[in-house]
């Protein structure tokens, strides 16, 4: 399933054939459907789920229960959660701050450990590996994506990219072939030496995104990815993360405020107190999403 858009009119269609007139002014598409072609072409095996395991969920939570001591007081930022992701989904979490978004994220990426509860990744449970397990599991499983990009400031865009790809075992010149294909695959093919402070937000953020495609991942988690960024550059990082997400079958996961990411979405999970309040489908939904340059953007 492709989305076209006639750049004459701006009539939009999902289509599985070949469309080279538009339905509605009957403008000529051929240069259209010749960028969906070479948009599809160019992300597949840059990811890839390549699983042994044919379980329908790719992650499970069961009962995930996180505490927080603060002083004499105990915070509990999750409540017994328990979600299942399917593989190949596109899953957006949302709520308001403090919700307990970010700390299921953070529990799924196996970046902090529940108080109870379990979290599977691939039916096998995070919270039973050990930290050289883990660190393997986080290597070669899981592509991350932050709001504040955490790139390395001293590293150029290049090295940022490449650097997972050391702890995989990579050689050099398997690394430096790949960084450049996933840094033109952002559209940074012409920032490949550049550090941090010499790129925009948005570009940095583009640099995150390769980073997280490093190392083929079969899931990428996506913290806030279009919270620093201005609306075009947004929607063009959550246009590319469907996409991966399509071409590539990828699982992708984000916690986000942004109602742009609803309509990429499969299904949208609400957080509320540390719970998930509701599951909602895509499909079931009646919601447009407004122009860029609209006042609200719904």
């Amino acid at each position: 399933m492709a989305l076209i858009k006639c750049p004459k009119c701006g009539y939009e269609e999902e289509t599985t054939g070949l469309v080279t007139v538009c339905p509605k002014c009957k403008a000529d598409l051929s240069q259209v459907m010749a960028e969906i072609g070479k948009t599809g072409k160019r992300t597949q095996g840059l990811v890839k789920d390549d699983s042994v395991t044919t379980h329908e969920y790719i992650v499970r939570t069961k009962d995930l229960v996180k505490e927080y001591t603060m002083g004499d007081t105990i915070v509990r930022a999750l409540k017994g959660v328990a979600l299942d992701v399917r593989r190949g989904e596109y899953l957006s979490i949302m709520g308001p701050s403090g919700s307990g978004k970010s700390t299921l994220f953070n529990m799924v990426g196996g970046l902090d450990k529940p108080t109870s509860g379990t979290c599977f990744i691939e039916e096998v449970d995070m919270a039973q590996l050990d930290a050289f397990e883990l660190a393997w599991l986080r290597c070669r499983k899981i592509g991350y994506i932050f709001q504040s990009f955490n790139l390395i400031p001293v590293m150029t865009a290049l090295e940022n990219v490449t650097l997972p790809m050391i702890f995989a075992g990579m050689s050099t010149d398997e690394m430096m072939e790949r960084g450049r294909t996933l840094l033109d695959l952002v559209g940074l093919g012409d920032r490949l030496h550049h550090k941090p402070f010499e790129l925009s937000g948005g570009q940095q953020q583009r640099v995150a995104v390769a980073r997280a495609l490093a190392n083929s991942p079969a899931i990428i988690l996506a913290d806030e990815p279009t919270g620093n960024l201005d609306l075009q550059t947004g929607k063009e990082i959550i246009d590319l993360l469907k996409e991966l997400n399509v071409e590539s079958g990828v699982t992708v996961i984000s916690a986000t405020h942004d109602l742009k990411m609803i309509d990429v979405s499969d299904r949208i999970v609400h957080i509320r107190d540390g719970d998930v309040e509701r599951i909602e489908r895509r499909e079931d939904l009646d919601l447009q999403i407004g122009d860029l340059g609209s006042e609200t953007g719904i």
